[in-house]
């Protein structure tokens, strides 16, 4: 979520909520989910653009509240309808988000030990929180289903995923793949390839590489299933002064129950997406994850294979949409999608 304190004379928003007993409410922040207002006395709202499950999303926060975390997560307090849009009254979260949602949000070289600490510690806690009939019920972003529909498998479930997905708009996907073939910034053959990073050489086949990341996405074995947030980029945790995670936000975009090896794959990729050593710190990340999360590396890349697969086109398919180029450019190096 794009943070922000800016008031807008066009906004009707904190007029409505002055009504409602909340003078003052400010504008804080806003992304694919709705806009957030802040109301003073720990609470906020959120102006949600769409018809989201809200009934179902307060099921999955009350699942993740009733264990202790060492972090805070969101509640939900009131639903209230107006003029069609849905308004949800919310705890306000403490801290203060670990970076931007930008793409001009730029890491030094060296990854800042506290991210990668205050990241162990977030995957850790939701890896403790089992996976509840509520979450399997939500569905992924731009799919038309729940992620679990018709499946007692998680891997399972994300290969039916994968495949509306592909189904949807992959020959796009499969030009863009192919034309970025052997263009700067590929991985060269020296980085660590037992993490995911191929050398740059001749473009893969796109089908043969869907059919490659399926089968490997197939025959992993079954393990627990637990919380998955599914986008744990640096606005959507806070952190103390101290750089402690204290709250995690945003839940909804892609989250479900499953495998946590999963939200330790995608949370290495796109962790630093656009940043000048941005495929440096996707490798050192998950090779820590992989040492200190006890995570198969091999594991690790077919599961950041998968995401691209499945989310590549949700924001755009333009030649200016970063998330489209950067799905296609994390396909055209990972291992298992390249077979190198």
């Amino acid at each position: 979520m794009e943070i922000s304190q800016e008031a807008r004379a066009d906004d009707p928003w904190p007029g409505y909520f002055a009504g409602r007993g909340h003078p003052g409410a400010l504008r804080i922040g806003s992304g694919a989910e709705g806009v957030v207002y802040r109301l003073g006395l720990g609470r906020v709202a959120k102006v949600w653009a769409g018809r989201p499950p809200i009934e179902l999303t307060r099921r999955v926060y009350a699942d993740l509240a009733r264990r202790r975390l060492p972090f805070a997560t969101p509640e939900i307090f009131e639903v209230v309808e107006h003029e069609g849009v849905l308004v949800t009254y919310e705890r306000e979260l403490p801290g203060a988000p670990m970076g931007r949602d930008h793409p001009e949000e730029e890491f030094g070289r060296e990854l800042p030990a506290h991210h990668a600490d205050a990241l162990l510690t977030v995957l850790r806690g939701l890896a403790s929180v089992p996976g509840t009939d509520a979450m399997r019920r939500l569905t992924f972003q731009g799919d038309d289903r729940p992620l679990w529909q018709g499946h007692d498998r998680f891997q399972d479930a994300l290969a039916a995923l994968v495949g509306r997905a592909v189904a949807r708009n992959g020959d796009a996907l499969a030009a863009l793949v192919e034309r970025t073939a052997g263009r700067p910034g590929a991985a060269p053959a020296a980085r660590v390839r037992d993490y995911g990073a191929a050398p740059a050489s001749r473009a893969p086949d796109f089908g043969a590489g869907v059919k490659r990341t399926l089968d490997a996405l197939r025959s992993l074995p079954t393990g627990p299933v637990t919380a998955i947030h599914g986008d744990l980029v640096p606005p959507n945790i806070h952190v103390d002064a101290a750089g402690r995670p204290v709250a995690v936000l945003d839940f909804g975009f892609c989250t479900t129950a499953g495998d946590p090896a999963f939200e330790a794959a995608v949370t290495a990729a796109f962790w630093d997406m656009y940043g000048p050593y941005a495929e440096e710190h996707a490798t050192e990340l998950t090779r820590l994850f992989a040492d200190r999360l006890g995570h198969p590396p091999e594991t690790l890349a077919v599961y950041q294979a998968v995401y691209a697969l499945i989310s590549y086109d949700l924001f755009g398919m333009g030649a200016d949409d970063g998330h489209f180029r950067w799905c296609a450019a994390l396909l055209r190096r990972n291992l298992v999608f390249t077979a190198s």
